[in-house]
């Protein structure tokens, strides 16, 4: 089974979004990157999709929304990102 769709929503400076992007990284999980910072719009369309959550990263693997950075470690430290990215997680 091929990995799933990652999307994460990001702006430049946040130091959350690079924790969670070097997770990613380091999971070899190839993501899509939104800076939200530089467009409004972006950024109310990120809030929307997360349920009203203002803050980044908002992280999106497959059609499951994970939320913020320490959302993304909890799963890992609970041993279920693997299976997420894998796209084998129920």
């Amino acid at each position: 089974m091929s990995q799933p769709a990652i999307t994460i929503y990001t702006t430049r400076t946040c130091p959350f979004c690079i924790r969670a992007k070097g997770l990613l990284r380091d999971k070899n999980a190839r993501y899509d990157e939104i800076d939200v910072g530089a467009d409004p719009s972006v950024r109310a369309q990120m809030i929307q999709r997360a349920g009203g959550r203002r803050t980044v990263p908002q992280i999106f693997i497959g059609n499951r929304h994970v939320g913020g950075c320490d959302d993304l470690f909890d799963l890992d430290r609970q041993g279920k990102l693997d299976a997420l990215l894998a796209g084998t997680a129920a």
